[in-house]
């Protein structure tokens, strides 16, 4: 049976590229009457959080995209999550240290460190040169009691060719020479992806993967990995990654990268699962609106592209607004408005921001418009007021950004003492730091109380709208990016 997955990690906004990747593996699956799972990849301890993981399943759930086994709903080959999975992961290292397919490596971050400098400096590839590839049992066992720290590493030969098939590609070459040693458990007893990846994947019964071609480097290790446990290895399909309109690696610094944002924006579900598939795939006609049954209903992996597909709003908000005129009848156009912008919910974090301001209902207008729109029409001038110093503003709005970006809780307390430590610390009176927010988030210098009116248009618009005030102003070019980061660690 063909069984795939979707595998992100909860380290941040649920990604519109895990959405690609779950699109075309749940397609394929649904194409030969298999199975999807989804599972967490929550190994990096100090960037998961529950709330990310929340945020990956209610995206997911929202495009339509159900799986057949996962953490919300359990499943005969759990746990899916990778932090319970941990006994599993270190009793398969055992075996691969007792079959000598992996050993102990005891080198400290500073050898680690030199040792890659003089290969580069050498023209060589960074590789782990094998310095504890060759330790005897008694030597480990001598470092361990002595309280030496260490991690588990694979081997891999040092000679000879590793041939990987891919589905798109065909047969991949890669020298052993330029596969490094990977780690495979850290000190604190954690697997790396790559251990972790091949035993779940193997555990699960996963009979294809479908991911993006960052991974191709990896699928030697991979390849070997299965080889030394004996067992096949799933069907690899490497998908394009993903680009910004100017070729470079989509990232949220250019384009709105969550898929919430979207959500929040009032893009409809369908259309932005028709975008994603149009970037990778073709219906055999060239129709470019289809409903995901009929993208199930037509997938060939063979009409997938190996080009750099280009995800560009402006298209995507041609093609949404196909699906609000070509699909939606009158009452379906109501409901879905209705369910986006008048739900009950969302009314009552408005109303007692504009309770007080109101003596007839049309005095509502101007005062919560900023509410339910896109982008605010800005332009630099909306930030000339007197004693603005445009340096300074991109400095305050790009720091608010990144406190936005870290682990804060969006609740009017939090952003208020969060952005107020941020502006001391900044040397700035409140009233100076918060204007340009104000603006930024409104379009307007004053408005409803700017944390309350965070907290109602949520992280995805709240930051999506910082990053459109920083391009008004400009942008941020990555070296004058890379001085600021240096800054904002100081402070913080």
């Amino acid at each position: 049976m063909v069984r795939t997955r979707v595998a992100p990690s909860p380290t941040g906004d649920p990604h519109v590229g895990t959405a690609y990747m779950a699109l075309f593996s749940y397609c394929y699956a649904k194409q030969h009457g298999g199975q999807f799972l989804l599972r967490i990849e929550d190994t990096d301890t100090a960037r998961s959080t529950a709330k990310s993981e929340q945020a990956i399943i209610d995206s997911l759930h929202w495009l339509g995209l159900d799986w057949d086994e996962g953490p919300d709903c359990g499943g005969s080959k759990g746990p899916y999550r990778q932090s319970e999975r941990l006994p599993v992961y270190q009793e398969y290292a055992e075996q691969l240290l007792e079959n000598d397919h992996a050993f102990h490596c005891f080198c400290t971050a500073e050898r680690l460190q030199q040792m890659r400098a003089e290969q580069k400096q050498n023209g060589q590839t960074a590789r782990y040169d094998g310095l504890c590839a060759g330790l005897s049992a008694q030597q480990v066992a001598e470092r361990k009691a002595a309280g030496a720290e260490s991690v588990i590493r694979m081997k891999v030969p040092s000679v000879g060719v590793c041939i990987v098939e891919d589905a798109l590609r065909g047969s991949i070459e890669i020298e052993y020479a330029q596969i490094d040693m990977q780690v495979l458990v850290k000190a604190d007893g954690f697997p790396t992806y790559h251990l972790a990846v091949v035993v779940d994947d193997h555990l699960m019964g996963i009979s294809h993967i479908i991911r993006g071609e960052e991974w191709i480097n990896s699928a030697p290790k991979h390849q070997l990995l299965y080889g030394y446990f004996g067992w096949q290895m799933p069907e690899l399909i490497h998908m394009p990654l993903l680009r910004n309109p100017d070729k470079s690696k989509l990232s949220k610094r250019k384009n709105p990268t969550s898929i919430s944002f979207y959500k929040d924006m009032g893009y409809l579900p369908e259309a932005l699962l028709n975008y994603l598939g149009m970037l990778g795939w073709s219906m055999p006609g060239g129709e470019e609106r289809f409903s995901l049954d009929d993208m199930i209903d037509q997938f060939d992996i063979s009409r997938i592209s190996l080009g750099a597909p280009v995800f560009d709003v402006t298209k995507l908000k041609w093609l949404n607004g196909r699906w609000l005129r070509e699909v939606l009848d009158e009452d379906g156009f109501a409901a879905r408005l209705s369910e986006w912008v008048y739900n009950r919910d969302k009314l009552m974090q408005i109303i007692p921001l504009v309770k007080e301001r109101v003596d007839v209902f049309s005095d509502l207008g101007k005062m919560i418009s900023f509410f339910v729109e896109g982008m605010p029409d800005l332009g630099p001038d909306d930030f000339a007021y007197k004693g603005a110093v445009t340096e300074q503003q991109v400095k305050v709005l790009q720091f608010s950004l990144w406190l936005m970006e870290g682990d804060i809780d969006w609740h009017s307390s939090a952003l208020q003492q969060g952005l107020a430590a941020l502006a001391e610390a900044m040397d700035m009176k409140i009233r100076d730091f918060l204007k340009p927010l104000f603006i930024a988030v409104s379009g307007k210098p004053v408005s409803p109380p700017l944390f309350d009116s965070l907290v109602v248009l949520g992280p995805e618009i709240s930051r999506g709208r910082l990053r459109h005030a920083l391009g008004v102003l400009g942008g941020v070019s990555k070296k004058k990016l890379k001085k600021l980061d240096s800054e904002f660690k100081t402070l913080s």
